[in-house]
């Protein structure tokens, strides 16, 4: 079942900070019928004056449509705004940022007040909404049905890309992500700090590590595809122990030009005993095996 696109389908939005701001007026620019609720009033004002219905209160904007949107600080947050809303038959779609844990939580509470659920994972910032070209999307994961029925409502302030029916997996996905996305910017501070003082334009520099960062992103398909096969020496180009011996320059360099190593050491110390283990001939991939705790261990070694 999907929705008649002829007709925009209403829907609330519950929280109008800068993230829900933006998804309001995208999904208003696209004539959807919206009603908005915030804690603090005026920070709803605007969206008013473009067309939005204003809610006295959460439970009004609940019961003016049957789509629900929370976009709320955190997942404490949610629980307190829908305490006193009738949540029997409707579908709850939730973008506030929060862990698998309290996404499959939520989603327990959602079912028990007779609502289905979403939760989601967006992967952009408020400029990027709105913007087909900006690369903008959601992780959903959750009820199949509420989905597929609202896809295309969806869709219109950012991709849409449902990652599974377990609750958890959007808020995995997402922190999985921004996890990588930190350790890339832990790199990139790294980088600049090493050539800061010197007569290196950062402006010219910026380009040469950009391009490098970008050829070296495959590696995590490889990665991908040696943790699927099982195999951590498949295709390997730089062993692990070459690689550790090569970190010794990296070391150096930083004692050099004055640069604390504290970003770098602790991923050095991980290969360094995944390297003491007898594992000279893997990449980086067994590294993963050292940062799981005894039930992911557990987990891990499932077919």
């Amino acid at each position: 079942m999907t929705e008649d696109t002829s007709s925009p389908t209403p829907l609330t939005l519950l929280g109008t900070g800068a993230m829900g701001t933006a998804l309001a007026r995208a999904w208003l620019a696209a004539g959807h019928p919206v009603t908005v609720w915030n804690r603090t009033p005026a920070r709803a004002e605007p969206l008013a004056a473009e067309g939005a219905a204003v809610a006295g209160s959460a439970a009004a904007a609940v019961a003016a449509n049957k789509l629900v949107i929370a976009c709320l600080l955190d997942d404490a947050s949610v629980g307190e705004v829908l305490a006193g809303a009738e949540l029997s038959g409707r579908d709850l779609v939730d973008l506030t940022t929060g862990t698998p844990g309290q996404g499959r939580a939520r989603a327990a509470w959602a079912t028990e007040r007779g609502a289905r659920f979403l939760d989601a994972g967006v992967m952009a910032v408020p400029p990027m909404v709105g913007d087909p070209a900006s690369g903008a999307y959601v992780l959903y994961s959750g009820s199949s049905g509420l989905f597929e029925e609202h896809r295309d409502t969806l869709a219109v302030p950012a991709g849409v890309r449902y990652v599974g029916p377990d609750p958890g997996f959007a808020a995995l996905h997402d922190v999985a992500l921004l996890s990588a996305m930190d350790g890339m910017f832990a790199g990139i501070t790294h980088a600049f700090a090493l050539i800061r003082g010197e007569d290196i334009a950062p402006r010219e520099f910026a380009p040469l590590l950009v391009s490098w960062l970008t050829a070296m992103a495959p590696a995590a398909l490889d990665t991908a595809d040696r943790l699927a096969g099982g195999d951590y020496t498949k295709d390997v180009v730089s062993g692990l122990a070459m690689q550790v011996a090569a970190n010794a320059t990296l070391l150096r360099t930083a004692e050099e030009q004055g640069v604390s190593t504290e970003l770098l050491t602790p991923f050095m110390g991980l290969m360094e005993r995944r390297l003491a283990a007898g594992h000279g001939a893997e990449d980086t991939t067994g590294v993963i095996e050292l940062l799981l705790t005894g039930d992911a261990q557990g987990l891990s070694d499932k077919p």
